[in-house]
């Protein structure tokens, strides 16, 4: 065995099934930029940027630097009773790079998961309402209440049920496949027709406090919406007195070439939630709302011990400076245009490629074995980032069938140029049948 393989068996000894999607054997040493290194020492082109954790890149020296420093002056003392500085710094940074022309305060946590619970918490609480809809495919979390608002594994559901009350998902308003199996994308109204029923049938609109989005559906696909749809949606909101959450933890904070997804869109949501790559990949979280919401509930309904660590909040203020600093928005935007258009042609150019989507350096490459009938290729996905692996990238499949594409930020052009010259080398060799010899036997969500 080598290094990697003894770690590899040494893990499984250890650490339970449930925590890890398994892959291909990379086993971390260091990393730099957009660079991995494993353990043997070979390098690698990441595309995945730690599932969009990593949008500042891997050690990034003003993030080290303030995480360093903080380190020598103090690890943590609970927000839930004192103060600091940090805290007091990034939540005013927070409300000001966050969507909405309103007075707005903060709340952290430490994942996306917490934060999302916490909408659910707010949402009830202030509208004095039961009922949480959010959509077919949405991943919010693993926590039981961000799980009950998911709907996208049954690996995540079973042998635990049921879970908590008082949830309702809808089709998302795919603008590549339409609802119930059809090939065609579906219109703005009947996209909302499920909804409507909902409210004259089963679920009284005026029992409804929330409704969760992802403007972009990540793990869920990738998956864009059909133009118009948000801006309806959230003038339905308004009608019922419902409020609008958007789940930015994955799309935010440049990923999409914005502070966050929503200005993409013509809305603004009541609450929305950042995490992943909010603290440089350092565990936190945070709820950004309208002040009335969020200082609805009295103390503790949200807090936690570990919250607001100021180590964390000093690498997320090193993160969104390091964002500021190197221009990182306006480089998501260029880096997106960049490489969309070489992946663009793709649809033409191979037969497995059904559909190239995406906003900035967030974009989904669907993989399909019938093109006309848009037939989803879970495995031919698998095998291509295999290839990618062997190949010095690595690139993971969501949905089943969707490469992830989604480096740092800070990646260059150079490294662009190769990762897609190795997604094409895979391309082509899996339609010349090339890469049937991977062995994708439990891999992949």
């Amino acid at each position: 065995m080598n290094k990697s393989e003894q770690l590899i068996h040494e893990d499984s000894k250890y650490f339970a099934k449930p925590g890890r999607i398994k892959y291909y054997p990379l086993a971390i040493s260091h990393g730099y930029g957009a660079t991995l290194v494993d353990i043997e020492g070979n390098t690698y082109i990441d595309l995945l940027a730690s599932a969009s954790s990593q949008n500042v890149g891997h050690a990034p020296k003003p993030v080290t630097e303030a995480i360093k420093a903080q380190v020598d002056e103090f690890i943590h003392y609970t927000p839930a009773y004192m103060y600091h500085e940090p805290l007091v710094k990034l939540a005013k940074k927070l409300c000001e790079i966050s969507p909405g022309s309103y007075d707005k305060r903060v709340l952290f946590g430490l994942s996306g998961s917490d934060a999302n619970d916490g909408i659910v918490k707010l949402a009830r609480a202030y509208t004095g309402r039961p009922y949480i809809i959010s959509f077919v495919n949405a991943y919010h979390g693993s926590t039981y209440g961000s799980l009950s608002m998911s709907a996208i594994s049954l690996n995540m559901r079973k042998h635990y049920g049921p879970m908590l009350p008082g949830f309702y998902h809808i089709p998302f308003p795919d603008n590549y496949r339409g609802m119930f199996g059809n090939t065609q994308p579906n219109s703005v109204d009947e996209y909302l027709a499920p909804l409507k029923e909902m409210f004259e049938k089963y679920v009284p609109a005026d029992e409804v406090a929330c409704i969760m989005i992802e403007t972009i559906q990540g793990d869920g696909g990738l998956l864009e919406p059909v133009d118009g749809y948000f801006e309806a949606l959230q003038a339905l909101c308004k009608e019922h007195g419902i409020l609008l959450a958007v789940d930015d933890i994955q799309q935010g904070l440049g990923r999409t070439g914005s502070w966050s997804s929503v200005t993409h869109y013509n809305i603004e949501p009541d609450l929305i939630t950042f995490g992943k790559s909010l603290a440089g990949g350092l565990p936190m979280s945070a709820i950004v709302g309208r002040s009335e919401i969020m200082d609805y509930l009295e103390p503790p309904a949200h807090l936690f011990t570990t919250g607001a660590n100021p180590v964390s909040c000093e690498a997320a203020l090193a993160t969104i400076s390091m964002i500021e600093d190197q221009d990182l928005l306006s480089a998501s935007t260029e880096k997106g245009d960049y490489v969309r258009q070489r992946m663009d042609q793709w649809e033409s150019q191979y037969q497995s490629v059904g559909d190239v989507r995406g906003k900035g350096l967030s974009i989904g490459i669907d993989i399909v074995s019938d093109k006309q009938n848009k037939t989803r290729d879970a495995d031919a996905a698998l095998k291509i980032c295999n290839y990618c692996f062997d190949n010095g990238v690595i690139i993971i499949a969501v949905a089943g069938n969707v490469l992830r594409f989604q480096p740092p930020l800070v990646i260059t052009y150079e490294q662009l140029d190769t990762a897609l010259d190795v997604i094409e080398n895979a391309l082509r060799d899996l339609e010349s049948g090339k890469l049937d010899n991977y062995n994708i036997d439990g891999q992949g969500w």
